[in-house]
């Protein structure tokens, strides 16, 4: 174990660390790990679908579990690492999601599969809140830039590889194991993050006198479960009544927690969400903006997997290589965003809007219709502009949402965001869900042409993140002008 370097009282080195730069080696690769998962698991699910005989909400529930577990304890996670000190919290966290990982790789069955996700869920959200809070403690404030820009980089480099990666796996069928290796590559790479933050990750103490809120995120999650067990589960069982209830049921419930966080805000004691971020309309407005755009996300990659494999034929590999000009167009995006800094945050955020609606209207175009086979070829432009639109929107909207909150609720903030962030895209995950296969299961059975029944499910299911992007573009402008660096910035 490595001696421990001199840290001043607010945990920040007072020399620079010896070791450091592998130490964030070590979160980079846990970041890597988790970031990379989430697009290997879209290129797979029709093989998932394909091994276990699983119906669609099933495969639902493999993306969106997952989803909806790292929302919820994202911030629970983040306020244990105070209280237990954020090395230790970052190094349960990948070994968690390592088990996780391998429960996955070995489950019998896809109820198995959707159990291990929720392991894979807890332990992402114990490590992803303090990779970032790690950087401090490593570096001098001379040095932070470049570690913060090595987490971009990592995050784009992850989802251009992914696809890549996942398809490969599965084409190589290492060992007969087919999807497996897609999980199971992770425990090599969490055995490495452990052993790299256990040499070089110094040891902060953490504060145990901080409080968690844990009937507060009793509530959260049973509203989240009352709106998304209806809209996954609803078109398998017929759409009984209590389906619609239970949504409805789901409006008091949510209201019962902002009452909770506000009692606890009185009493002083602790809170899931700070109730003074419900207090800035602002703010609402902003999460409300970030919901919205990712929640066009994940659905999208759904069930464009889907229908490049299952409705045309693709295998996994060829499927991951032409989702591909997403990836780069993210990449490059945020590379050119990153040069931009501060400037014109929104407008470039309903730029990243606009271009992300084009690029789906594009593609509604670009699949084959009754008649005709995929050109694979047809959807690289319409998939590159979705892409530099969400690079290009990504960093100016959290800048600009954090920037209408005081200084004392920034940290909160942040890690709120992040977590409706992820309710988005549960919830967007859902609805483009039943659009697509609720499509398909109507006219699938009596189709003459399955490839183009396919493609108009994917149009249909296209319509609400269109909607949704189109949206982002307008209600930035209802946010206020930021005042960034100190000046302003429309």
């Amino acid at each position: 174990m490595n001696s421990q370097p001199e840290m001043s009282a607010a945990g920040a080195p007072t020399e620079p660390l010896p070791g450091r730069w592998i130490a964030m080696v070590a979160l980079l690769v846990a970041a890597f790990m988790n970031l990379i998962d989430v697009t290997i698991v879209n290129v797979a699910l029709p093989s998932l679908a394909d091994a276990f005989g699983a119906n669609d909400s099933q495969i639902e529930w493999v993306v969106a579990v997952y989803i909806l577990t790292f929302a919820l304890l994202l911030l629970p996670s983040g306020r244990l690492g105070d209280v237990i000190g954020r090395r230790r919290m970052f190094i349960w966290g990948v070994v968690v999601f390592t088990i996780g990982s391998t429960l996955c790789g070995l489950a019998p069955s896809i109820e198995g599969l959707v159990a291990a996700r929720v392991v894979q869920g807890i332990g992402g959200a114990m490590m992803t809140p303090q990779t970032l809070a790690l950087v401090p403690v490593l570096f001098p404030p001379a040095e932070r830039g470049l570690a913060f820009a090595l987490f971009g980089l990592s995050a784009g480099l992850a989802s251009v590889t992914g696809p890549l990666l996942g398809g490969s796996l599965i084409a190589l069928d290492i060992w007969g194991m087919g999807w497996r290796p897609i999980f199971l590559v992770n425990i090599p790479i969490g055995f490495l993050a452990v052993a790299g933050a256990l040499r070089f990750v110094p040891n902060v103490p953490g504060n145990a006198d901080l409080k968690l809120d844990f009937v507060g995120i009793g509530i959260a999650a049973t509203a989240l479960l009352m709106i998304l067990f209806p809209l996954i589960e609803g078109r398998q069982i017929g759409w009984p009544w209590w389906c619609f209830a239970l949504m409805i049921a789901a409006i008091p419930v949510a209201a019962l927690f902002l009452l909770w966080q506000r009692r606890q805000a009185a009493r002083g004691a602790a809170q899931l969400i700070p109730a003074s971020l419900f207090g800035n309309r602002n703010f609402i407005i902003g999460s409300g903006i970030v919901m919205l755009i990712f929640a066009g996300i994940p659905g999208f990659f759904l069930v464009l997997a889907v229908t490049l494999q299952v409705g045309n034929g693709l295998t996994p590999l060829q499927s991951g290589l032409t989702t591909m000009p997403f990836s780069l167009g993210v990449l490059m995006a945020s590379v050119a965003s990153g040069r931009l800094g501060l400037r014109w945050p929104r407008r470039r955020i309903m730029a990243g809007g606009l271009f992300l609606a084009t690029g789906m209207l594009l593609l509604r175009f670009a699949v084959p219709g009754e008649g005709e086979s995929l050109v694979r070829a047809g959807v690289i432009l319409p998939l590159v502009i979705a892409g530099i639109g969400l690079g290009t929107g990504i960093s100016p909207l959290f800048q600009t949402v954090l920037s209408n909150v005081s200084g004392a609720d920034t940290g909160s903030a942040s890690g709120t965001l992040q977590s409706f962030q992820q309710v988005g895209g549960a919830l967007g995950l859902a609805v483009m869900g039943e659009l697509f296969f609720g499509t398909l299961r109507n006219a699938l059975p009596n189709a003459a042409d399955p490839v183009a029944i396919y493609s108009m499910a994917l149009d249909r299911a296209l319509i609400f993140n269109t909607v949704s992007f189109i949206l982002v573009a307008v209600l930035v402008w209802r946010l206020p002008r930021p005042s960034l660096g100190g000046a302003p910035s429309r």
